[in-house]
């Protein structure tokens, strides 16, 4: 498949770009929410706009009212969102757990779905029970009580963990801590007794939380998939957050590329544009190379689980990886480009290299997937 997008994505990728610009822009959305230390992190008002644009429902099916369409549209979306550091909860909420309710049952996808569609509804996934992503090894336990479950332990950076409606949580119904089996997803809702949230500011001034369930009662509907068998389920989610927030990366690395090449061509020294100095043109030419490379990865990988091959977990870890060097890379030489200005937060590059930082620890960082190419290619 050729790794650039049809004419209906390009209209898609044009209309994505002309909102978020208008839209989502630096000053109007992460700056305005930013300053006046929002609790949520994002305007829930432009998250409805993602609605009626019909952004939030490019990953749920048709029957469900949603758009049906693929990986590649969304992350197409996200982009967009990585390019105008647009806060909101689109990956966790659009991609992550439109993902995981694909396997719910038609009362779960009814009662979640809808608003989700129209930018009424925030989700979010707890899954991690540390400071680096481990979901190898899950130990918040659900046991059965009754004709549903007691859910008890604690999930770390769960991003708009308190904004959330509701949150897909990956618990262990069975086993040891680290068995591949016996793994549930469930759907708590936000007003699940025994649940509370202790909320972290993040770098890039997104939100998360830490959360605890304390014998967080639990209906048996509220199961996503199958009990003792939501691995394969949970891993489809990671996939898809894993290449969405790499296509996020791309956006974050063309939003500072670009911002620094329109500096050196603005920037004089000594009476010249420092874009004339031929070793920043050479590492200007380098950087737009590498964001290409990557952006070309993170397609492929788009296509690869649009299509079903059992090849997306392994390039989804290639994309993740590939851009959480690029997107560092750009945000590095940008602020190096920018020279001591790049250090201010009057400059928005600064707030590309936040944003970049967060998006590297979210779903694993470039050595967690290095690794995990490796195993997955038999080393």
């Amino acid at each position: 498949m050729p790794l650039y997008h049809d004419d209906d994505q390009a209209m898609l990728a044009e209309s994505a770009n002309q909102f978020m610009a208008e839209e989502g822009a630096i000053a109007k959305q992460l700056r305005h929410w930013r300053d006046r230390d929002c609790k949520d992190g994002f305007g829930h008002g432009l998250w409805e706009q993602f609605g009626e644009m019909g952004f939030n429902g490019i990953l749920v099916d048709e029957a469900d009212g949603g758009l049906g369409m693929g990986h590649v549209e969304a992350g197409i979306v996200l982009e967009e969102i990585g390019r105008n550091l647009t806060p909101s909860p689109f990956l966790t909420s659009s991609v992550l757990a439109a993902t995981a309710l694909k396997h719910g049952s038609d009362d779960l996808r009814g009662r979640y779905l809808p608003g989700l569609v129209e930018g009424k509804s925030v989700f979010a996934v707890a899954v991690d029970e540390g400071p680096k992503h481990r979901p190898e090894t899950i130990t918040c336990k659900a046991e059965r009580s009754g004709n549903g479950f007691k859910l008890s332990g604690q999930k770390d950076f769960v991003v708009q963990g308190a904004s959330a409606d509701m949150l897909v949580v990956a618990a262990r119904t069975s086993g040891s801590d680290s068995d591949e089996q016996g793994i549930t997803l469930f759907a708590v809702p936000r007003d699940a007794a025994g649940m509370s949230h202790d909320a972290v500011r993040l770098v890039d001034s997104s939100m998360a939380t830490h959360t605890k369930f304390d014998g967080v009662e639990l209906d048996g509907d509220a199961v996503i998939g199958e009990v003792d068998n939501g691995r394969a389920i949970l891993n489809a989610m990671l996939d898809a957050g894993r290449v969405g927030s790499a296509a996020e990366g791309v956006g974050v690395a063309r939003g500072a590329m670009d911002m620094t090449v329109d500096y050196l061509k603005q920037r004089k020294q000594f009476g010249t544009l420092i874009g004339e100095f031929q070793a920043l043109q050479h590492r200007a030419a380098h950087l737009y190379s590498e964001v290409e490379i990557a952006r070309a990865a993170v397609i492929k990988a788009q296509q690869l689980l649009d299509a079903g091959s059992e090849r997306a977990s392994l390039m989804a870890s290639v994309a993740k990886a590939k851009v959480a060097k690029t997107a560092g890379l750009a945000v590095r030489e940008g602020v190096q480009m920018h020279g001591g200005i790049g250090m201010t937060d009057e400059y928005d590059i600064g707030l590309y290299m936040k944003r970049d930082r967060a998006l590297q620890e979210f779903l694993g960082d470039a050595y967690y997937h290095a690794g995990r190419v490796a195993e997955l290619s038999g080393y």
